[in-house]
């Protein structure tokens, strides 16, 4: 069994943003791993969101 990782880069993080991409991506079967912000000293919001999911894959050997 071989561990898959995916990393998702949100250019708009808003509440819709981040929901959407965590329902489509545990639709497909992977897990959600965290997210990390990137901040801008000028704002409070974040200016990008890294959504990083993994997944077993069974029909790998390695």
């Amino acid at each position: 069994m071989k561990t898959e990782y995916k990393v998702i880069e949100l250019s708009t993080v808003t509440d819709v943003e981040i929901e959407n991409s965590l329902n489509h991506w545990t639709e497909q079967g992977w897990t959600l791993d965290g997210i990390h912000f990137a901040m801008r000293e000028s704002s409070k919001r974040p200016s990008m969101a890294f959504v990083l999911f993994s997944r077993h894959n069974e029909n790998s050997h390695g």
